[in-house]
């Protein structure tokens, strides 16, 4: 999701000497930036391993690395990342590719580099199914979280109902603390992605006393981020996602992550592919929002 914008110098923040493609030769390692809880994306599986789309998106680019680098054997390592931190650590060199859940903003892109959108989605929230809120209206006198780095309530506020809401602001220290909250009646609304509220919602140990609902706060797009100034490994990365989308293999891929039971709990966050991604596969690009 949407992280505050953290400047601490990252703006002028440049690939290693030589880029990216020669630190990892150099190392004989690459590390993969990776979320706890953005189920079906990138997440933890029952045995700590990081997981998902992204994840398995990512483990191609590596596939096509080995080949450029003639290097059969890479060491990955991973490295979690919080929505506040996860520009800081492509930036200064410790993640090299993030394999999470990030948009594309063209603010963002003065830091950082994308590949093309792997996933396009809508800002809605999260609420108990039992809450009788039915939309951004409803919230008015309430308290809502949305996770600290994320710029969900501020897209709340820039909503036409959303201007002149008394609303108490909840920040979550990541998405299952933002999550818990709402369970526990803490906070009236959860305000994500809806992919992100799906996976949340499946995993539960009771999916149907929760509900997504409201408004759609802004379509936006997914990509993988790693450093910019790069144009060799950004050449190589847009070129395994375009041809993963061209070939079909973006869609099963989806398909694998989205439209049936995944581990740990083995079940479905059930998201059928929409219309929105389905334009990003046909027509692939990272310009950013």
């Amino acid at each position: 999701m949407l992280a505050t914008l953290l400047a601490c110098g990252a703006s002028h923040a440049q690939s290693p000497a030589g880029g990216t493609l020669k630190k990892i030769r150099d190392s004989g390692s690459i590390t993969y930036g990776h979320r706890e809880a953005s189920f079906g994306f990138s997440y933890l599986d029952g045995g700590g391993k990081p997981v998902g789309y992204s994840i398995d998106i990512c483990n191609r680019i590596l596939e096509a690395i080995k080949t450029e680098l003639k290097m059969p054997q890479i060491e990955v390592k991973y490295q979690n990342v919080t929505s506040q931190n996860r520009i800081p650590l492509v930036t200064n060199g410790t993640v090299d590719i993030e394999c999470g859940s990030t948009t594309n903003l063209i603010e963002r892109q003065q830091m950082v580099a994308f590949s093309p959108d792997i996933f396009r989605y809508n800002v809605r929230m999260a609420v108990r199914a039992d809450s009788g809120i039915k939309g951004v209206a409803d919230l008015q006198g309430k308290s809502v979280v949305a996770t600290s780095g994320t710029t969900s309530l501020r897209l709340l506020r820039e909503a036409d109902k959303g201007k002149n809401l008394e609303i108490t602001q909840l920040a979550g220290k990541d998405h299952t603390h933002s999550f818990l909250m709402v369970e526990t009646g803490r906070a009236a609304a959860f305000v994500l992605d809806d992919i992100l509220l799906a996976g949340l919602i499946a995993n539960h140990r009771s999916p149907k006393d929760f509900a997504i609902v409201g408004e759609s706060l802004r379509t936006e797009n997914q990509s993988l981020m790693f450093r910019k100034d790069d144009p060799e490994f950004k050449a190589l990365v847009d070129r395994v996602v375009t041809g993963m989308m061209k070939s079909g293999e973006m869609e099963r891929l989806y398909n694998r992550w989205f439209m049936q039971p995944i581990p740990p709990k083995n079940v479905s966050i059930n998201y059928p592919l929409n219309a929105e991604t389905r334009d990003a596969f046909a027509n692939p690009s990272s310009k950013g929002i």
